[in-house]
């Protein structure tokens, strides 16, 4: 209990201190969908605590001036245990273990669906894309995401 006081209170110091920044992600490939597309952009907030369940932005441990998107699944010794929501995709702890602290950049706050192509431009296309184009990225409870990465780990 003492861990997570301490985490809420060096967050309220970076607070205090202007360092909690917001910035904008573009998702590039497949490996959060369904939650995220190719295309899609996030609002961030860099130097955020991370919790499990949030997705984050990482710098991929083998090529440091890569960044990914992920899901923080949980908390491991030397960092956290990464996960893309797409199965079929394996870009994620699964391949290059844990994640060091250093190495998270920012947690996603908010996903902007990216608006329907030129010919789709139509009022009722346009309606449709605004009622799903802003929406808070889910959280997956800290029970299920423990229970998915280790299903997936004794594949």
């Amino acid at each position: 209990m003492q861990e997570q006081v301490d985490e809420r209170g060096q967050e309220l110091d970076r607070e205090r201190r202007g360092l909690l920044r917001i910035g904008l992600a573009e998702v590039h490939n497949p490996s959060m969908v369904p939650t995220l597309n190719p295309g899609d952009q996030l609002v961030v907030q860099y130097g955020a605590v991370v919790r499990p369940g949030d997705v984050v932005v990482v710098r991929h441990p083998f090529r440091q001036d890569l960044l990914i998107v992920k899901r923080a699944v949980e908390r491991r010794e030397g960092g956290w245990w990464v996960m893309g929501d797409n199965p079929l995709v394996e870009n994620d702890s699964r391949e290059f273990g844990t994640v060091p602290d250093e190495l998270v950049v920012a947690r996603a706050w908010l996903r902007v669906r990216r608006p329907p192509g030129a010919g789709q431009r139509s009022a009722g296309a346009l309606l449709s894309w605004l009622g799903s184009a802003l929406r808070p990225v889910r959280v997956v409870p800290c029970a299920s995401a423990a229970r998915l990465s280790r299903r997936l780990r004794a594949r």
